[in-house]
């Protein structure tokens, strides 16, 4: 059985976002809590740590936000945290403790969970970034099929249904992900896996695992 449940993929401790989590089974159904979750956090925030900087915008103190970046909310942007020069938060974003979002990179109705980075040129949309995962320069989530049907996530045994027709990647914690890959519609990634550059990714990686090019994946213990 493919271990595709939030509880397989994620440290619940490792975000403000935990209550999100753990009210949902699979980690899609997340994406349709992410605003409404970080307006809740938001006005439960001390006003001691955090900064309200915009209309559901808040910001710790101790956060490195680039004047040249925009950042729509809602947004939650957490300890620590850095934005680069011209990143763009366009909305409904949740930025874990000493996370990276870097020079140019776009992101929208994502979570990334404390320690997680994409620092280089990388577009984010309706994803979630585990604890410590990092993703590397030019690394695109795509978040939308070219027919604009609803999203399914394949493993090697089930094709279970999003009902949505934006999904990314869901990456979990630990999870490496190498240069200028694309990261197709309804693409989760287990805990520790790593993925080569330049890779096409589609469906379910499993925990512990590696993808090469021409999609050829064996496990760590294997390698």
């Amino acid at each position: 059985m493919a271990k595709i449940k939030t509880i397989d993929l994620f440290s619940f401790e490792n975000t403000l976002a935990s209550e999100i989590l753990k009210a949902c089974e699979y980690p899609w159904q997340i994406l349709d809590k992410i605003s409404s979750g970080i307006i809740k956090l938001g006005t439960e925030l001390s006003l001691e740590e955090f900064d309200k900087i915009g209309e559901d915008v808040w910001v710790h103190k101790t956060a490195n936000v680039a004047k040249t970046s925009s950042v729509v909310g809602p947004c939650i942007i957490d300890a620590g945290a850095e934005i680069r020069h011209c990143a763009y938060i366009r909305g409904n974003c949740l930025i874990g403790k000493k996370a990276v979002l870097g020079n140019s990179c776009e992101a929208k109705n994502t979570i990334m969970m404390d320690g997680s980075q994409a620092p280089h040129f990388n577009y984010l949309g309706d994803s979630i970034l585990g604890y410590r995962s990092h993703i590397g320069a030019g690394v695109k989530t795509s978040n939308l099929k070219s027919d604009k049907s609803l999203v399914v996530i394949r493993t090697a045994n089930h094709i279970y249904t999003t009902g949505r027709k934006k999904v990314g990647a869901i990456l979990g914690d630990d999870v490496e992900v190498g240069c200028n890959t694309v990261l197709c519609p309804g693409s989760v990634v287990g805990k520790k896996a790593n993925i080569y550059p330049l890779c096409c990714v589609r469906g379910f990686i499993k925990e512990n695992s590696i993808l090469k090019t021409n999609n050829i994946r064996i496990d760590k213990e294997n390698k």
